[in-house]
């Protein structure tokens, strides 16, 4: 039922529109107060706000200026007499939906009301189909389909409509800025660029100038005034990844802006305000950090209002074949080259692998794959390049002077055969099958040359 709060100084008047208006569904207030409507509005969320322009405790803009101060997606509608129609085109003007112009009749009013409730209710749909493609498109970098991943998208459309604090945690490689942005892109915030600085990759002695900018003269360098990263994200967001890098004496600095919403330029004797959302990360045990005296505990909770924890890959093997079909669609459009057919050995080779790295190295690894394949199928070998655990098969180079085809031959294929076997991670039934030979030809083989 939506809910209507009348203000009018006229008594009579706003006891029978109350009425005429309940009698058609409406929940009706009514007030000949305009300071005790204001606080009316603090205390209740009303649809509607039906105020008449000229009152004499306040007048209809003035009012209209501090009903919207408190809630800003209120609806007024200015009932204006006589002698001010200026007025209430310039309330329309400051933020108010409609006027009406007195004497009108009730079915007037009903009519407008209707025609804002059908705008709002068509708003309200606009947005959440918004919010529904943001979430989709924003969620779409983190690719798995695994419980880990679903369940950590689930926490980021939880949490980033909510103006706090978020703490990334995860081993090197596993996306953390990728979950940062994901965050912001589907914040309220998501209309300013985020403002991204690896606090490990800033020399000691500039990341206060670039955190908190610096004024002119401030030190020797100091040519020009610099604004700093916490003023560029005003009204947006900073993501500070490796947290657990800053030195302590910026920890304490940063508690402090986290604090007070407020930063002062190096040089400077005044604070500036700034309306930052900071969502850090990092790779470091904090709370070690923390036990050992590098990391200051009142930060660490302060950061980690929110905790969003990325499992690295290993524990979610399931994603990989995912990831692999994801990067080998991703480069083969970036080099415009044909996208490969990935074989069935190569998805069971590459998932069995731990990528310690997590998933940069595995997305490095697919981009050198798929440059390496010429063949049209994406195949184990084409991972040669990885460290597998196979670093005990050392090939053998040819000797040009050696001019001995039989011993060449030889040399050459006890090296294919180290290739399969490195592709294969050691696995001696898949190399085979790369190899196109049997399983007990390969064993002779690998006997014959030497191969354990």
């Amino acid at each position: 039922m939506p809910s209507i709060l009348f203000v009018d100084d006229d008594y009579e008047f706003t006891n029978m529109l109350s009425t005429y208006i309940s009698m058609e569904g409406y929940d009706v207030e009514a007030s000949n107060s305009p300071k005790n409507a204001l606080n009316l509005i603090k205390g209740n969320d009303y649809d509607f706000v039906i105020t008449d322009i000229r009152m004499p405790e306040m007048d209809g803009l003035r009012f209209l200026e501090e009903a919207l101060n408190i809630k800003p997606d209120i609806i007024v509608i200015i009932m204006s007499a006589y002698g001010t129609y200026e007025t209430a085109i310039e309330a329309v003007k400051r933020g108010a939906y409609d006027y009406i112009s007195k004497p009108f009749k009730p079915e007037e009013l009903l009519l407008l009301l209707k025609k804002a409730e059908e705008r709002e209710s068509l708003k309200r749909e606009n947005s959440r189909l918004r919010m529904q493609l943001k979430q989709e498109s924003g969620l779409d970098v983190i690719v798995g389909n695994s419980v880990q991943i679903q369940e950590l998208k689930e926490r980021i459309k939880k949490v980033a409509p909510l103006d706090v604090t978020v703490l990334i945690q995860g081993e090197s490689g596993t996306g953390k800025e990728l979950v940062a942005r994901a965050v912001h892109d589907l914040s309220k915030r998501s209309e300013h660029p985020i403002v991204a600085v690896n606090c490990a990759a800033i020399p000691e002695n500039l990341i206060e100038s670039e955190l908190f900018g610096h004024a002119r003269g401030a030190f020797t360098d100091a040519h020009t005034d610099k604004m700093g990263l916490f003023e560029e994200a005003h009204r947006s967001t900073l993501f500070l990844d490796e947290i657990g890098e800053l030195p302590l004496t910026l920890q304490t600095k940063l508690l402090r802006v986290i604090e007070t919403k407020e930063i002062r330029r190096i040089g400077e004797t005044k604070d500036r305000k700034v309306d930052v959302r900071i969502i850090a990360a990092t790779s470091r045990n904090l709370l070690e950090d923390v036990k050992k005296g590098r990391f200051r505990e009142d930060l660490y909770y302060r950061l980690n209002v929110f905790s969003l924890v990325i499992p690295p890959l290993r524990e979610r093997r399931e994603d990989i074949p995912v990831l692999l079909r994801y990067f080998v669609q991703k480069f083969s459009r970036k080099h415009n080259i044909k996208e490969p057919v990935i074989d069935r050995n190569t998805i069971e080779f590459v998932t069995s692998l731990d990528w310690e790295g997590n998933v940069r190295q595995l997305e490095n690894a697919v981009e050198s794959a798929v440059i390496l394949c010429d063949s049209g199928v994406l195949m184990p070998s084409h991972f040669s390049h990885l460290k597998t655990g196979t670093e005990g098969y050392q090939e053998v180079e040819l000797d040009e002077k050696d001019m001995s085809l039989s011993r060449a031959v030889a040399k050459f294929e006890r090296n294919w055969i180290i290739k399969a076997l490195k592709a294969t991670n050691g696995n001696r039934t898949k190399a085979a099958q790369l190899l196109n030979i049997s399983h007990r030809t390969l064993l002779y083989k690998m006997k014959e040359y030497g191969i354990k």
